[in-house]
């Protein structure tokens, strides 16, 4: 699978996931389990957004989006934890705040860009059973919804979402890709500027923050010379 194409199924997944969740208490409905019924509520408001062609070239819009409707319903405290591993506990509460404000900013940048021209797609589910498939995991239950996105004329792709009940709701704290996970693809690129001489997760912040900066100035300029 190429990397264009991960980066677009990423976005996918991130923001389909997020406009709908239900809380664990919620019945099945459709002969879908909760989790699924959220994701698929989701990909049909999803599919209305995408149709205002402002929305992905105007980063304020997107970012408001996500402050509004993305992370009241994705675990990015446990994202964050995940991807940075044994460093997160050595970090300030202040450190790890700042840590996940330009994480979260940098996956937002990065995959609202990869999602331009994105064709028509379908979802599919496998059967859940949720009396097998949720696990009990720290005093909380977790289940991976499997999903299957259909385009015309092309392969169908996996897209597995790591969920968990926190607050009463289920959230997002992983998502993979035919095989490619989210917190596993970053652990492995924000852990190696973790373990260089001197580092610390204010360094690693501060190298997230000064990279978010110059991508948003090339996008100014972009749009003022537009």
């Amino acid at each position: 699978m190429k990397y264009q194409n991960i980066k677009k199924f990423l976005l996918l997944a991130s923001f389909s996931i997020i406009l709908g969740l239900v809380s664990g208490s919620k019945v099945m409905a459709e002969g879908l389990a909760a989790p699924q019924v959220a994701i698929e509520k989701a990909s049909i408001k999803l599919k209305e957004n995408l149709q205002d062609g402002a929305f992905l070239n105007d980063f304020s819009k997107i970012n408001h989006f996500v402050d509004k409707v993305i992370t009241p319903h994705m675990d990015f405290n446990k994202i964050a934890k995940l991807v940075v591993g044994k460093y997160w506990r050595r970090a300030t509460k202040e450190e790890q705040k700042n840590f996940q404000k330009e994480f979260k900013t940098l996956l937002v940048r990065t995959y609202s860009r990869a999602f331009v021209g994105f064709d028509d797609w379908t979802l599919k589910f496998p059967p859940l059973d949720m009396k097998t498939a949720v696990k009990k995991v720290r005093n909380t239950q977790a289940v991976t919804v499997k999903t299957n996105i259909l385009q015309p004329g092309k392969r169908p792709f996996s897209i597995n979402y790591r969920m968990w009940v926190t607050g009463g709701k289920w959230k997002v704290y992983d998502i993979v890709i035919e095989g490619i996970s989210l917190v596993k693809n970053y652990r492995t690129s924000i852990g190696a500027r973790l373990k260089r001489p001197g580092a610390s997760l204010g360094t690693v912040t501060a190298y997230l923050a000064e990279k978010n900066k110059l991508a948003f100035m090339k996008t100014e300029s972009k749009d003022n010379q537009s």
